[in-house]
């Protein structure tokens, strides 16, 4: 696909997906949600991690309310059946480790799209607001999913309903994301993170995303049956057998993701 409102590099088995619509805060339309979703499903086949972020001072300001001639006639409904839930779907199910590098501001649905993601890093200067009050909606993308799971039920309905800026510092101290960064390491930062999971035991990171995501829904029988299961699939991979003879000789291990 030749991208207009994003890019995507692969190098390295790290493939970076930013959101180029500078001029408007990159504001979801139509066309970068298809193209985000075509992204995604392209670096999952072809990189070890994906890390989602963006050009300019923001990382996503939401939808693109100019998007339409009248923005009062927008079919949300079908807008965030056919539009929003592939493309989060495909964040949230990608087989490698996804990274949402938040450069900026991140509201409405982008606070939400970037919550898709397996771990999120702030830049310090960064901030996230649920602005859908602000005209009369309640939180979509996954916001009534992601942040009650993430910061707690109390958190979650205030920041809901007062729609109040919650900063890097404060996402971090509530388990909204994991971590924020200072603005002159962010980059070099959030790079090494993906470096640091492209060589990794990609398989292994799949599996622990299953099982954490997995343990909502279980009780402690369940879950432990899912380890054990889960356990016995990474102890026949080639990553394990590699981790353990590199854990003995006392060097480094070379994964190779499979």
């Amino acid at each position: 696909m030749d991208y207009q409102t994003i890019t995507l590099d692969i190098t390295d088995d790290i493939a970076v997906l930013t959101l180029s619509r500078p001029d408007v805060m990159n504001a979801l339309n139509t066309q970068m949600r298809a193209e985000i979703l075509h992204a995604v499903k392209d670096a999952s086949g072809k990189a070890r991690v994906l890390a989602l972020t963006g050009a300019g001072r923001a990382f996503c300001s939401g939808q693109d309310l100019g998007d339409r001639a009248n923005a009062a006639n927008l079919d949300l409904e079908r807008t965030l059946r056919d539009e929003y839930v592939p493309m989060l779907r495909a964040i949230f199910d990608a087989p490698i480790p996804t990274i949402c590098a938040v450069n900026g501001a991140a509201a409405g649905a982008g606070a939400n799209l970037a919550l898709a993601a397996d771990v999120v890093i702030a830049t310090e200067s960064a901030f996230f607001l649920q602005a859908f009050t602000r005209i009369g909606l309640i939180p979509d993308a996954g916001g009534t999913y992601w942040l009650p799971r993430q910061m707690g039920a109390a958190k979650a309905m205030g920041a809901a309903l007062f729609a109040d800026k919650i900063s890097a510092k404060q996402a971090d101290e509530w388990g909204m994301i994991y971590e924020h960064v200072a603005d002159d390491q962010f980059e070099a930062h959030w790079r090494a993170r993906a470096a640091h999971l492209a060589k990794g035991p990609t398989q292994a990171y799949a599996h622990v995303k299953e099982a954490i995501r997995g343990s909502f829904d279980n009780s402690l029988d369940e879950q432990l049956a899912l380890e054990a299961k889960l356990q016995g699939k990474c102890g026949k991979t080639f990553d394990f057998r590699e981790g353990v003879v590199a854990f003995l000789e006392k060097r480094p291990a070379n994964y190779e993701g499979r």
